[in-house]
């Protein structure tokens, strides 16, 4: 009887249990059974295998082989399993030295010809070792003492997720032989190194490309602020699109802690994760014909969604009414919770979901209500059956609703602008300058409130600290006049307090919302596109 254990990780959602493979040798009829859950991919790793150690020279076990996957509650997919699964057969069968297995996870699936390639999804398993070393480091206590603190064994087509900045330690083969020789001692490869350029590539967009437009800029500025949603209406051509590619550009640098979040999603979902991009805040945009499970996530093997591939960045829906109202509203619960939790019969995953989300529409079906040099051709009852698709509950949390206008040909030329950067010689305001305020403003509400203005607690709201008496007031009576909700409410005051915020001059010092902010904040929520 011959036993052998290896060790691997399995993919749900973006976290990485541990599976452990045990390999029994046994007389009788030759058999090739894996048991403890496996899916159809897996399963089909019993053809994989054995051709890829027939065809690497070695022997093939004439034998009874069972394989275990544990724990076997958890369903195991994909063919990530099939090096550990090929490795516990070579030691079982005495072929490669059993010592050190103990040292190591194996992850990768196996051609036919012993090649190692490439799976989905590693950056969750690499990511979990990067939190063990992490500890380590912190606590100086001796990485042997800490649980599951093995080396990775990858192929070298997931090169660009192993070498990202993480402590990780990975190394990398293109075939079963190499793997073997490095096991055995006698052709030992070099642990992976990180490449540490943290640099995202050069983003060509620029606010200083908008022409005009001084409140839709301002609206983004206070988007990027505070964390706020915002919705664009305006007639086709306006610029609502271009506005909304921008916003990144003047949002802060992600925090590494998120980017690792972003990239574990990408590669949950299959896109491959660069060195010199992974730092870069995503921005995404569903087609409009985009179904309710493209946009949450799903399948019989859940995998994310646009609105978990946009966490740490920006959800943009053009064209918003012409989405199926079914899908829209699935977006209610993350726009509040951040999260998006996928249940299955088997298994129940969840994804992180915290971006922003900015919103374009025309005003009516032929995109001309209310222009003022191009008459509406729609009727009232088409008008209004074109708004009604934008539920109520669903408007209610955009902070920010924006007229975005025609401009003259005069503004176009750039005739008529707010300001010059003379550093890029833009004739507005350089994406770099409004960074700037934005990251001083992010700086004095995380050293308040320890979050962004539009995740402050409702209980905070009205203190005298966040708002002053008289503007309460003043809100209180614009709420009664204007009929608008209590969470309409609470966004605006959120909304003055990010106007508040960016008019301190340093990081850190906090005035109390004046009755100006608080006027300025109801201007961006005066649309009401349930009445016509």
């Amino acid at each position: 009887m011959s036993l052998a254990v290896t060790y691997s990780r399995a993919a749900l959602g973006i976290e990485a249990p541990l599976i452990t493979i045990e390999t029994h040798l046994s007389n009788g009829l030759p058999a090739f059974t894996i048991v403890g859950l496996p899916e159809t991919a897996v399963k089909e790793s019993r053809d994989r295998v054995r051709s890829a150690i027939i065809n690497s020279h070695f022997d093939f076990p004439d034998r009874r082989i069972t394989i275990n996957l544990a724990p076997a509650e958890l369903p195991k997919e994909g063919s990530r399993f099939d090096l550990a699964i090929a490795i516990g057969i070579l030691a079982a069968s005495k072929q490669i030295s059993p010592n050190n297995l103990e040292q190591f996870e194996f992850i990768g699936e196996l051609a036919l010809s012993g090649e190692v390639r490439h799976v989905s999804g590693l950056l969750s398993a690499l990511i979990h070792h990067d939190k063990i070393r992490r500890v380590k480091t912190a606590t100086a206590k001796p990485l042997g003492q800490i649980n599951e603190s093995r080396d990775l064994m990858l192929s070298k087509e997931n090169a660009s997720e192993a070498r990202l900045p993480i402590m990780a330690k990975s190394f990398l083969f293109g075939h079963i032989l190499e793997v073997c020789a490095h096991l055995n001692g006698s052709h030992l490869v070099d642990a992976t190194r990180a490449d540490n350029n943290n640099c995202c590539s050069i983003n060509t967009l620029d606010m200083c490309d908008v022409k005009g437009q001084l409140k839709a800029r301002r609206a983004l500025e206070l988007a990027a602020a505070g964390g706020h949603n915002l919705l664009l209406v305006g007639p086709p051509g306006t610029g609502k699109t271009m506005l909304a590619s921008r916003l990144p550009t003047i949002l802060p640098p992600i925090k590494e802690s998120t980017a690792v979040e972003v990239a574990a999603i990408q590669s949950r979902a299959g896109i491959k994760v660069s060195s010199d991009r992974w730092r870069q805040r995503p921005f995404r945009s569903p087609h409009h014909t985009a179904s309710a499970i493209a946009l949450v996530g799903g399948g019989t093997n859940p995998k994310p969604g646009e609105i978990s591939l946009a966490h740490g960045g920006v959800l943009f829906l053009d064209e918003l009414p012409e989405f199926d109202r079914r899908v829209l509203e699935v977006l209610r619960e993350p726009l509040e919770s951040g999260t998006v939790t996928i249940s299955r019969a088997a298994r129940q995953v969840e994804y992180p979901a915290r971006f922003q989300l900015v919103a374009a529409m025309n005003p009516c079906p032929c995109g001309y209500y209310g222009d003022r040099k191009q008459a509406c051709r729609c009727s009232p009852a088409q008008i209004q059956r074109y708004r009604n698709k934008i539920s109520g509950p669903l408007l209610d949390r955009i902070d920010m609703h924006v007229n975005v206008a025609r401009m003259t040909t005069k503004e176009l030329l750039g005739d008529r602008v707010q300001a010059r950067d003379t550093e890029t010689n833009c004739q507005a305001e350089s994406s770099a300058v409004i960074a700037s305020r934005v990251l001083r403003a992010q700086e004095s509400q995380f050293k308040r409130q320890q979050t962004l203005n539009s995740g402050l607690q409702i209980a905070k709201l009205t203190s005298p600290a966040i708002i002053s008496p008289d503007a309460i007031t003043w809100l209180e009576q614009a709420t009664e006049k204007l009929s608008i909700s209590a969470r309409a409410f609470h966004r605006t005051i959120k909304i003055a307090r990010t106007i508040a915020d960016l008019e301190s001059d340093e990081a850190g010092s906090t005035a109390p919302i004046e009755t100006r902010h608080a006027k300025e904040a109801l201007s961006f929520r005066q649309i009401n596109l349930q009445k016509h």
